[in-house]
């Protein structure tokens, strides 16, 4: 009998930032990656937005090195314009029919110059741009898009329709029209296939109650993304698109296409919705800080990590108008005055009030398109009710079919850093299927040779960047590019559109090599997500990569100086002067390889800690759990059932004996960490049980130490055994307390403890919990009268259908203010439970026989274990990641990963995905094997160190130490593999013995010197 073959390579079907980061995490692991994207170029709705919350961040500057670097990764094969077919065969062993549309454009002559485009004289719709302006029958998808090549609209082409034209093929440079091209179809053989096609924005057409269709000043919320762009069709400036007037006045209708049952078929809530309205109210008040903005709303849903932040400082800060109210309809004024009217009912006076508003922006929801349906079909993938991907919490990324996964929209309504994670843990699921195939259809990178510099004088390159209107819309950039040709030792300037495009990359390749540069200046964004991109480019040209220097013209100039044209122009032109003087001087710098000890430590034997030893064990990996408890579980041993109906319970005591039965994980019970020494790839921890000591060496470290249930000292907790916390309900459920049937009336009272000066961020879980727990207790007793005290119920995504079958089983919710909270009185026989009704504007006061707290979910504050491994805790105590949007489950420190309710908190499902997320990102690392450490370190010279330990002191990573031996014992000499670069011993340094490579003293004073 013929073994089964287990092919190691995975399809991802979508090309937005979920597929984009499994593919990166998949093809950086070991494994072939083919990337099915339907449209021209990868990017999706990500690539549309303009900031992302809550940090406003822009969209397109954080995800265009991801882009790049899957445009340039030789084992991500990118098939654009294609769709799935067709799928047979099973986990390993997949066959997959793919049909391509064809371009009309070849890929390899086409040289992105845009010259077709402007000669084509057929104007369609700009979907890119949501159809508020126009765009030509040949195209590229938007200025950074990847691949960055052109495409024929074959419905739309005058040639290709009617035989007439082909202006195009006349006007390309290139000779790369090709009007002869045909579709294709292509069959590939896979291990497992991800599918990550995003969702469809709600479409308002055809409903006469927001009057969509009969102004152009409603607009949805993608619409108005798209106006506040800086790459949109007014370039950033909001404007009222009936007369281009600007607006004084604009609204945000909530909810459209979402938690709508009579209208629309979408019951779910789409869970990013109130967030996006904050950030583009925000956006819009930056733009202009008169405008008035209302957002309409029926729950603020801010239950994100820094999102409750965000939705005070909108208010407090920015003075947004929130109003409580879901509004009818949207009617324009009488005859040609602009305006759009809305009606609506002042809870607060229960009058009827009526607002004109220039601009009403209608934010829509998340929706599966019926193709991506059909393709689930094809698949065999079972879909939930409301159209999302059906899966388990406890493998929230498996689908009903083996071998194929989910990340994303699909899997349910979520914003980018959750479906980052899901990416992440799709891409471990994917490959831990294909471990024995690893590596077995990858190509190896090979090394451009490093052309050596050495006694050469500098010829610098010097690149501006426009960053569409980020920077030019303040910035003369060509008066910036023009100025920067007469400084010394500079050989070549230019200006870019988007600096960090792929073509814009490939053709800085080609101007290094033909003006044979030796030191490169970029004046553009933040070196911070920039910084690996331009060096990689660098590196391609054959210079070593620390012979450039970034300039952030943006953050540290056209933003702070908006109103200050000429002066930011002229700071750029400093700006841009230092860096000259400053990477004139540079010197190529090296980086030492080290090995990765291949073992992993996992601290916390939760259920997030658990899912990532299971996970890295499944890749080959060997593990060591270190928990702090006699037994595994954490906080789900007090748990009952999770959001779907499971029992945790039950997929608890399956996790625990898979653990335990593993020979690839060690665990440590009732212990803690009292050492950790070394760094990424060779960690040394030593691990303490009572009197023993046991010393693990490994190359990743995963933090999952959890949280803990606050503690209420309100509504007379702790005095009157009637009142509990939803952890001690659970634990009752879990028990069978037989007494939960005799009660008559049960009260949950939600954000004990959250939402509170002190405590400001919400807990995520509890409105969801306290739903499931209120429908179990109607299912003991189904007379009993159940009431949730609430602020904003929070049920997001699919779990709206629990809210709607407790309201559909009689549970009551009376929503009350945080600063008229419920009163609880111990009345004898029961408790006297007092809330203002918010319909009634009454007191109602409630007789219960159990009073349930929602408390608030509550970090460690682990500082011990922080400094352990040099990272960082946020103001609420939670560790905070990597990057809130596209690292969500890494630390900037490297080698330590981050998962479960210590980095917020979160459901089961979401745990497990992060635990995944995280195990999928040190699988990343340790398939690498080796790691460069940087070149940007610091240095001693012995001859001037006096010996006095300030250096050692000072240091965050411990890189400093004193040589206890040779002829420099006593002297300092620094790690450079934990150095950072932070630069703090060399700035304590009272000799001057101490040096940072690339900001070394000459290079420093040569920069002030310039200003």
């Amino acid at each position: 009998m013929t073994a089964k073959q287990t092919i190691g390579s995975v399809l991802i079907a979508g090309g937005g930032i979920g597929g984009i980061q499994a593919a990166l995490d998949l093809a950086n692991s070991g494994y072939k990656v083919y990337l099915v994207e339907q449209s021209p170029s990868i990017g999706g709705v990500m690539a549309q937005l303009d900031k992302t919350f809550p940090t406003n961040d822009c969209s397109m500057c954080i995800m265009s090195p991801k882009l790049v670097e899957v445009g340039r990764h030789m084992n991500i094969e990118l098939l654009t314009l294609s769709e799935i077919t067709g799928v047979s065969g099973e986990k390993g062993d997949f066959t997959v029919e793919v049909f391509q549309k064809a371009r009309y454009v070849d890929m390899d002559k086409c040289i992105a110059c845009g010259a077709c485009t402007e000669k084509c004289p057929k104007k369609v719709e700009d979907v890119y741009n949501q159809g508020l302006v126009k765009r030509k029958a040949i195209y590229a998808l938007y200025p950074q898009a990847v691949p960055l090549k052109y495409c024929i609209d074959a419905d739309n082409c005058l040639k290709l329709t009617k035989g007439k034209c082909g202006i195009c093929e006349k006007t390309c440079p290139a000779g790369a029209i090709n009007y002869e091209d045909t579709d294709k179809t292509l069959s590939l053989t896979v291990g497992s296939i991800i599918l990550a096609p995003g969702f469809k924005a709600y479409d308002p057409s055809g409903k006469d109650i927001y009057n969509y269709d009969g102004s152009p000043d409603v607009v949805t919320s993608l619409e108005f993304e798209r106006l506040l762009s800086a790459s949109g069709p007014n370039q950033g400036h909001v404007v009222r698109m009936s007369d281009h007037a600007e607006p004084k006045k604009i609204a945000w209708l909530q909810c459209i296409g979402s938690r709508d049952i009579n209208t629309c078929d979408n019951g779910h809530c789409s869970s990013v919705c109130c967030m996006y309205a904050i950030k583009q109210a925000i956006i819009a008040k930056e733009h202009d800080p008169s405008l008035d903005c209302t957002i309409f709303y029926m729950d603020m849903r801010t239950h994100g990590k820094g999102f409750e932040s965000c939705y005070n400082e909108a208010k407090e800060k920015h003075g947004i108008r929130f109003v409580r109210c879901r509004v009818h309809s949207v009617f324009g004024q009488p005859g040609d005055t602009p305006g759009q009217v809305l009606d609506y009912v002042d809870e607060a006076t229960g009058s009827l009030t009526r607002e004109i508003y220039d601009i009403v922006v209608l934010s829509v929801g998340m929706e599966i398109s019926r193709e991506v349906k059909d393709l689930a079909h094809t698949l065999g993938v079972e879909l939930t009710p409301g159209g999302f991907c059906k899966t388990g919490s406890f493998n929230p990324v498996a689908t009903t079919r083996d071998g194929v996964f989910v990340c994303g929209a699909l899997q349910g309504p979520k914003d980018i850093p959750q479906s980052v994670i899901e990416a992440g843990s799709a891409a471990l699921s994917a490959g831990a299927a294909l471990a024995s195939a690893r590596g077995t259809l990858t190509k190896a990178v090979t090394a451009t040779k490093e052309t050596d510099i050495t006694g050469e004088r500098p010829r610098v390159g010097v690149f501006v960047c426009h960053c569409g209107i980020n920077i030019g819309s303040v910035v003369d950039v060509p008066g910036v590019r023009d100025f920067a040709r007469d400084l010394p030792f500079v050989e070549y300037v230019g200006d870019n559109l988007y600096s960090c495009s792929q073509d814009t990359q490939d053709a800085m390749t080609k101007v290094i090599k033909e003006q044979n540069l030796n030191r490169i200046v970029v004046a553009a964004c933040s070196p911070r997500t920039h910084d690996p991109l331009f060096q990689e480019t660098l590196i391609n040209a054959g210079l070593n990569k620390y012979l450039f220097e970034m300039v952030n013209i943006r953050n540290h100039n056209s933003w702070v100086h908006k109103d200050h044209p000429a002066e930011a122009t002229e700071k750029a032109m400093e700006m841009v002067r230092m860096a000259v003087a400053k990477v004139a001087l540079f010197a190529p710098l090296s980086e030492a390889e080290l090995s990765i000890d291949q073992n992993a430590l996992v601290v916390g034997g939760g259920l997030s800690g658990m899912a990532a030893a299971r996970a890295l064990s499944g890749q080959g990996y060997h593990v060591s759990i270190v928990e702090r408890e006699t037994s595994l579980g954490g906080q789900a041993a007090s748990l009952f059932t999770t959001s779907k109906g499971e029992s945790i319970q039950d997929g608890l005591k399956a996790m625990v004996t898979d653990v335990e039965a593993d020979p690839n994980i060690d665990l440590f019970l009732d212990a803690e960490l009292s050492d950790v020494d070394g760094f990424v790839g060779n960690f040394n921890s030593t691990v303490t049980q009572g009197d023993r000591t046991t010393q693990t060496k490994h190359g990743v470290t995963i933090i999952a130490t959890g949280a803990s249930e606050h503690t209420p000292d309100e509504y007379l907790y702790g005095k009157d055994p009637r009142v509990v916390t939803g952890l001690e309900l659970d634990r009752k459920f879990v028990a069978g307390d037989s007494g939960l049937r005799d009660a008559t009336c049960a009260v949950f009272i939600q954000c004990v403890g959250s939402r509170e000066p002190n405590r400001p961020y919400c807990s995520r879980i509890c409105c969801t919990h306290t739903v499931v727990s209120a429908l179990h207790l109607k299912e003991l007793n189904p007379e009993m009268q159940i009431f949730v005290l609430y602020r904003d119920i929070r049920t997001y995504g699919e779990r709206e259908a629990l809210y709607q079958e407790a309201r559909e089983k009689g549970i009551i919710f009376v929503r009350y203010d945080v600063d008229n909270k419920p009163v609880v009185e111990n009345s004898g026989e029961h408790l006297t439970v007092t809330v203002t009704d918010h319909v009634l504007n009454k007191p109602l006061a409630i007789h219960a026989d159990l009073l349930t707290l929602a408390a608030a979910v509550t970090p460690y504050r682990d500082e011990k274990l922080a400094r352990f491994f040099k990272v960082p805790i946020n103001d609420e105590g939670f560790f905070a990641e990597a990057h809130v949007k596209l690292a969500p489950s890494d630390f900037a420190v490297d080698g330590v990963f981050l998962c479960g309710l210590a980095h917020y908190p979160k459901p089961v499902d979401e745990s497990i995905a992060q635990a995944q997320a995280a195990a999928s990102s040190a699988t990343r690392l340790l398939s690498g094997k080796t790691i460069n450490t940087s070149g940007n370190v610091a240095e001693v010279n012995p001859s001037l160190c006096s010996g006095c330990g300030v250096c050692e002191a000072v240091c965050p990573y411990n890189a400093p130490s004193l040589m206890t031996e040779g002829k420099d014992t006593g002297k300092a000499r620094i790690n450079p593999v934990i150095c950072k670069g932070c630069g703090a011993c060399v700035a304590s340094c009272r000799s001057g013995a101490l040096q940072l490579k690339g900001f070394e003293e000459g290079q420093l004073m040569a920069m002030i010197d310039n200003i």
